[in-house]
């Protein structure tokens, strides 16, 4: 039994909200704003956070019911709205606390998938994200120590100990180089030169795992998408797991809008269609109306023929792909579909003519 809600707001709404505190958290530190102004400002925030108050008894009242672990981030971000500016208020100054408002940063990551998948990707990626950050750390404080040998006689106002020179290392390895810090010996300019080589390497590291790990989570998600969309279709039903791997692998969903001409007659076809969703109208002398588990286009693969009728989207039409290359493979490794694809093919050519 589900929880009715009870103050529900979607992530747009609770993002547009967000943006408008923090505008008005910004707009009470200008020191134009007084009087009336901010007694406004005050206001916007006020009512800001009530709404959060509301938002975050809905959220507890739908994981009690739910007792599900996905929404905890959810909850977090929920509890800290709505704690940090009540706790503001009651023991900060009254100067600073509208700034605590600034809390609300972490609304429109509450709905975000983009974040959860980058939590993924870095939860995945921990080891190597902290090897690497291994040997920024000791690249760090090995530049920092080898500034401080070579510089602390030149220039001991500026590299008179590692602490010091560690602020060098740091702008130089990150290759932002602000110019406030500048080895005056031969010996010093060598190292900034194999420091900042060496932040190179390392950033474009991180930066490799990362894209590295984002490219294999969509992949997984594509794949549990794909394998979703196989199950459906009753052609695939009875296969074993093994052969379903085959078919995920070779099949490329797509989703086409009502309307939408998927093919028309004469076009040279390289790929034939799964429906798992939707319907699909046939242009032939009697329209032939196809759902969901049916398959369309196949002449086009056994035959080489052009397409011998148009096909559009009835309705919003989830779909399958699979290329002539593909279905050569699939007809080696599964036999008995690729008879099934054959045999509705010639009963449709003599029946139904279509591609």
């Amino acid at each position: 039994m589900s929880a009715r809600p009870f103050f529900r707001i979607s992530a747009a709404v609770s993002a547009l909200l967000a943006v408008t505190g923090l505008f008005a958290v910004a707009a009470l530190t200008t020191p134009d704003v007084t009087g009336r102004a901010k007694i406004a400002l005050d206001a916007v925030l006020v009512a800001i956070w009530a709404a959060y108050v509301l938002q975050l008894i809905d959220t507890l009242i739908i994981q009690r019911a739910s007792r599900s672990r996905d929404r905890t981030p959810a909850i977090a971000v929920d509890v800290l709205a709505v704690v940090v500016p009540l706790g503001a208020f009651l023991f900060a100054g009254s100067r600073d606390q509208s700034l605590y408002c600034a809390i609300w940063l972490l609304k429109p990551l509450r709905d975000s998938t983009f974040f959860r998948m980058l939590g993924r990707v870095v939860a995945n990626e921990a080891r190597n994200l902290v090897g690497v950050t291994s040997i920024f750390g000791i690249v760090l404080f090995g530049a920092a120590l080898a500034a401080y040998l070579i510089e602390r006689d030149v220039q001991p106002d500026r590299f008179g100990s590692i602490p010091q020179a560690m602020w060098w290392a740091v702008v130089t390895l990150s290759t932002t180089g602000y110019g406030d810090e500048i080895p005056q010996s031969f010996a010093g300019r060598v190292l900034a030169g194999l420091v900042m080589m060496s932040g190179i390497g390392i950033f474009a590291l991180w930066a490799g795992i990362l894209a590295t790990g984002f490219a294999e989570e969509v992949r997984r998600r594509d794949f549990v998408r794909n394998w979703q969309l196989v199950a459906a279709v009753p052609l695939f039903q009875k296969l074993s797991s093994a052969a379903l791997v085959e078919i995920v692998r070779a099949l490329r969903s797509r989703v086409v809008p009502a309307g939408t001409v998927i093919f028309r007659k004469g076009d040279v076809g390289d790929q034939m269609f799964f429906i798992v969703e939707g319907h699909v109208s046939v242009a032939t002398p009697n329209p032939v109306d196809l759902s969901a588990g049916s398959f369309f286009g196949e002449m086009a693969l056994i035959t080489g023929e052009p397409r011998s009728a148009t096909v559009s989207a009835a309705t919003e039409v989830s779909l399958l792909s699979l290329y002539a290359v593909d279905f050569q493979v699939l007809s080696s490794s599964n036999p008995d579909i690729a008879e099934v694809i054959r045999k509705t093919a010639l009963e449709r050519r003599g029946a139904v003519p279509k591609g």
